[in-house]
């Protein structure tokens, strides 16, 4: 009995120090992505997420094709939205639940990616490095829990290079091929990043004379330059993108702060200066056949899709110049091919014990610190706000009341069909009504007695958004008091008749303006 308790607890002490490390990095990439999850109705929909919602959860799917003919997406994260929102149901939950999904998805594909490309002895390493980027950095997680198709096209973007990479390491593949066509096709009709990244893939790999993956992608791109064309009257007009402002030093700093978190430039600095110490005093004598049996760098950077990137961000910035397309938020679609790359060459950094140990306690500085940064306005903090807005709020303060007017009333019309699915609102709210319809009310008798005037947004622009419709139902006779625990950025006026108001003839009331 003894000989054997005294196996079972060696193969037990072999078995943990063997796979400790990767239960550990699997037990962080959980809690992260399952913090993601608990906070996915912590806050409001915001003004793009509600636009998400109120195109796909329509009844009408012809519906759907006619407003994103006059948007700046194409077609096939919504439709799929709108399948999605038949079966799980048309609420903030299943809309961000979508994207969780897709993040989770993502997320194997690019640790896949990353074993694929590694040596075997280093295998390991690459995978883990790859799970914690992935999982546990501000960008990502930060999509994982947005209705938008950010998710969805990363995981789209990381198929992509997957089977891209399996096609130029077996040129006979044809599934392979097959596979990465519908993939292209498919990530370009999600989002115009998509196309955009597959195109410079393309033209990269004709360059290179790849010429059957070349040509898969650009059999593949034909739908999406179809729909160009079919919206191609709202694409190229002046209202699409038209906030987007023309690239500067703010967009790369932005775009790093969205990637590594708060401080960017700091932590960048540092960054270097650590490698720069390993490479000097942490690392290894590597042997010659070590060197000889690791990939190239310029082909790991092909392999894994880091070149067409690059070709793709370079392009992007200088049209952006003369047509401004170049987001913070858009660059997101990197991380499948700069997350495996970066993997893989951490991993064959052969490390002495006392790199090691610097590698090890960095980690767990970055992250500790992403563990609160990367859950940064998504938590919940600020009364359920996201992103400056706070529609749900409004609508809940305002539920029951029958005249509702705002400066933004399509928003809180969807907002208000949200929360009525999600249960938060129990009878059909009366509809949002707009400046012309405020005015157009206060010209008819009797005069209401009550009126609520609602707006959501960033701070500087509440008081400014109600003004006019504030001074308007002072001029009928109204007088308006803000409601005092109005969660942040919101801004709800209760107006009531105070005198009377109701013998003000029309000529008194100003005549809307269009």
């Amino acid at each position: 009995m003894f000989p054997f308790s005294c196996c079972r607890k060696n193969e037990f002490v072999s078995f943990w120090g063997r796979f400790w490390p990767w239960l550990l990095v699997t037990f962080v990439c959980a809690a992260f992505a399952f913090k993601a999850l608990f906070l996915v109705d912590a806050t409001s929909l915001w003004i793009d997420e509600l636009s998400s919602a109120g195109k796909s959860f329509q009844s009408d799917y012809s519906g759907l094709v006619a407003w994103l003919r006059r948007d700046t997406h194409p077609p096939f994260y919504y439709t799929l939205l709108w399948f999605w929102g038949g079966v799980a149901g048309k609420t903030s939950v299943s809309l961000r639940l979508f994207s969780w999904l897709a993040y989770a998805l993502g997320g194997v594909l690019v640790i896949w990616q990353a074993g694929s490309l590694a040596l075997r002895d280093v295998r390991g390493k690459a995978m883990a490095c790859s799970a914690l980027l992935f999982f546990c950095s501000p960008y990502p997680v930060r999509f994982a829990i947005e209705g938008k198709s950010y998710a969805f096209l990363v995981l789209l973007i990381a198929l992509g290079w997957f089977l891209r990479s399996r096609c130029i390491r077996q040129q006979s593949y044809l599934l392979g091929f097959l596979g990465y066509g519908f993939v292209v096709a498919a990530a370009s009709l999600t989002h115009f990043y998509g196309l955009f990244i597959f195109f410079a893939a393309g033209v990269w790999d004709v360059w290179r004379r790849r010429w059957r993956l070349g040509s898969v992608v650009f059999i593949a791109l034909v739908p999406s330059f179809a729909w160009v064309i079919y919206a191609s009257s709202y694409l190229f007009g002046s209202s699409a993108g038209a906030w987007i402002g023309r690239p500067d030093f703010a967009l790369f700093e932005d775009t790093l702060a969205r990637a590594i978190g708060p401080w960017p430039l700091p932590k960048l600095v540092l960054f270097f200066l650590v490698l720069l110490g390993l490479r000097r005093w942490g690392v290894k004598h590597v042997s010659h056949g070590f060197k000889n049996q690791s990939f190239n760098r310029f082909a790991l950077m092909d392999v894994c899709g880091l070149t067409a990137s690059a070709i793709m961000v370079v392009g992007l910035v200088a049209i952006s110049f003369f047509k401004p397309m170049a987001f913070s938020r858009y660059f997101v679609v990197l991380l499948p091919a700069v997350i495996p790359w970066l993997a893989v060459t951490g991993a064959q950094l052969h490390l002495n014990r006392r790199g090691s140990k610097v590698v090890v306690l960095l980690s767990v500085i970055v992250l500790l610190l992403w563990w609160q940064q990367s859950f940064l306005g998504i938590n919940g903090v600020l009364g359920g706000s996201r992103e400056s807005d706070n529609f749900r709020a409004v609508s809940l303060l305002t539920a029951g009341q029958q005249e509702r007017y705002s400066p933004r009333p399509r928003l809180l019309q969807f907002s208000d069909q949200v929360q009525l699915a999600s249960g938060r609102i129990a009878v059909y709210p009366a509809p949002w009504g707009g400046p012309y319809d405020l005015n157009r009310r206060l010209q008819q008798r009797p005069l209401p007695t009550e009126v609520w005037l609602a707006t959501s947004g960033p701070e500087q622009m509440l008081q400014k958004g109600l003004l006019p419709l504030e001074t308007e139902a002072a001029q009928a006779g109204l007088s308006c008091e803000a409601l005092d625990a109005s969660p942040a950025f919101t801004r709800v006026l209760r107006c009531r008749l105070t005198t009377t108001h109701q013998d003000v003839s029309l000529e008194d009331l100003p005549p809307f303006q269009h």
